[in-house]
């Protein structure tokens, strides 16, 4: 089976601030349904814990909300997922957070290599996946446009209500240039309110 990237891992990754348990944690939390979260080590769930409050914080800020108003036309509730991979496109390119490209690389390197070491205790479905994640080094991919159309494919033959994700590339293409100032709002308070949940996750043990 061929894996084509499905959901927005890139900022997951980077707001596990480092950290290879909190980054383990937060990599495979969709892929842990109800009380099995419950049965990874204390640190992997607080990784879980910390990718659904940036979940909520992301579905509910009013930034999330416009841009999702260029894709509910065409793709109804399935407008937040295509957001969520818009923002990863932002961040892949942000000077504030990635100085280059090379930069992100290192990022993604060290962001494999840590959650190799992990790997035994993540759900199987991740680690299926991962082998394909890290050859086609879909964390760095998301700089590329290229990456973000094969994103939307990748989602658009999950998902059992899209047919097609030609749509949703072209209103990509069409509208960068009014989405981004939305991620620029919208990022660097996700960034602080991340940090925030986690070091409050950290202390509460």
């Amino acid at each position: 089976m061929v894996y084509l990237c499905p959901m927005n891992f890139l900022a997951h990754a980077y707001l596990s601030f480092n950290d290879p348990d909190i980054l383990a944690g937060n990599m495979i939390s969709d892929f842990v349904k109800g009380k099995k979260q419950y049965t990874y080590p204390a640190r992997i769930q607080k990784g879980i814990r910390l990718h659904r409050l940036i979940d909520t914080f992301t579905d509910t800020h009013e930034c999330t909300k416009e841009i999702k108003k260029f894709f509910q036309p065409a793709y109804g509730l399935y407008a937040g997922a295509f957001t969520d991979i818009v923002y990863d496109y932002f961040l892949a390119n942000d000077k504030n957070e990635f100085a280059s490209g090379m930069v992100l690389e290192e990022f993604t390197k060290l962001a494999y290599v840590q959650l190799q070491q992990n790997m035994y205790v993540l759900p199987e479905s991740f680690q299926h996946m991962f082998p394909y994640m890290r050859e086609h080094n879909w964390l760095y991919n998301y700089r590329q446009t290229s990456g973000i159309m094969k994103s939307f494919n990748g989602m658009s033959q999950r998902a059992k209500y899209i047919t097609e994700s030609a749509t949703a590339y072209s209103i990509f293409n069409n509208n960068i240039s009014a989405m981004q100032p939305l991620y620029e709002e919208y990022f660097p308070m996700l960034k602080h309110y991340a940090f925030s949940c986690l070091q409050d996750l950290l202390q509460n043990d």
